[in-house]
């Protein structure tokens, strides 16, 4: 019998629910902890950055129209699709990141939990920072969130698969897209959650995925103007401080960077950072001769 070369795999970048190689055709070798070739991933250019941009803000329109329901249903979908390609991520984490199997089975155990758990959220976190408010008069007075828009996201450098879900899923499960930088040393279950996004309910253009030098296309996205927000958290201090005087040029919110234990319970704060409050005054109305309101 002879001996058959092993099928290495093309990663290729999730722009728009689509596998576009990136548009300079440059590639760049990632390695395991050891400096072992892994595979060669794309090498996203600035115009993959604003192609990217350009899918989130035509999908925006009906992913923050449909109800919350029915994204908590979708992200719950990714939850059943990674659960079924549970030892690949494993594989994959394990690698990038040159821990054991079973510890990387924990955090993919965790990630796959993630989703479920914002999938929980989406139709109940308007509750939490929405409401009516008292006023002085003869109003009804409410408050209810609204999604931000396209936000741009640097992802966590070390922690690459549930670090990367814990910065995804908040931000759609709220209603927004999503043009995320994987991390630049560890981006193969970036790529590969992006296959898992394409064959479950994920609209194409509400996630996309760029790898490559975070430096080189942070900068771009940061100073898009039609880009929302922008959340920092794989970013280092200093190229920190420059993007985030670059997204004041459209008025972006910023989630800066800090530490974070991505094993914790993650709370609310993702969510409710990228999202806006719309307040709206109604007259009550009054019924009857009697003047009595309702």
């Amino acid at each position: 019998m002879s001996d058959r070369l092993t099928v290495f795999k093309t990663y290729k970048l999730y722009v728009g629910g689509k596998f576009p190689r990136s548009e300079s055709g440059r590639v760049y070798e990632v390695t395991d902890s050891k400096g072992k070739w892994l595979a060669n991933a794309p090498l996203s250019s600035r115009k993959d950055a604003r192609d990217a941009v350009v899918a989130a803000r035509k999908a925006f329109g009906g992913w923050s129209g449909a109800t919350a329901y029915n994204r908590g249903q979708v992200l719950y979908r990714v939850a059943e699709m990674l659960e079924g390609r549970k030892d690949q991520f494993v594989r994959e984490v394990a690698d990038a990141e040159g821990i054991s199997k079973s510890k990387a089975a924990a955090q993919v155990d965790a990630a796959i939990d993630r989703w479920v758990w914002y999938a929980g959220w989406t139709d109940k976190i308007a509750q939490v920072v929405g409401g009516a408010n008292p006023v002085a008069g003869p109003f009804f007075n409410l408050s209810t969130p609204e999604p931000t828009g396209v936000v741009a996201v640097v992802a966590p450098q070390k922690s690459s698969f549930l670090g990367l879900v814990s910065v995804i899923a908040p931000v759609i499960a709220t209603g927004s897209t999503v043009v995320v930088i994987a991390s630049e040393k560890s981006p193969l279950p970036a790529l590969s959650l992006g296959e898992v996004l394409a064959t479950s309910d994920v609209p194409g253009g509400v996630v996309n995925i760029l790898t490559g030098r975070t430096a080189e296309i942070a900068a771009p996205l940061a100073a898009h103007q039609d880009v929302n927000a922008i959340d920092l958290t794989g970013a280092d201090a200093e190229p920190a401080r420059e993007l985030e005087i670059a997204a004041a040029d459209n008025l972006k919110r910023v989630l800066r960077p800090q530490p974070v234990d991505w094993s914790a319970d993650p709370g609310t704060h993702r969510m409710t950072a990228f999202l806006e409050t719309k307040t709206v005054w109604h007259p009550t109305g009054s019924l009857g001769a009697s003047g009595s309101a309702y």
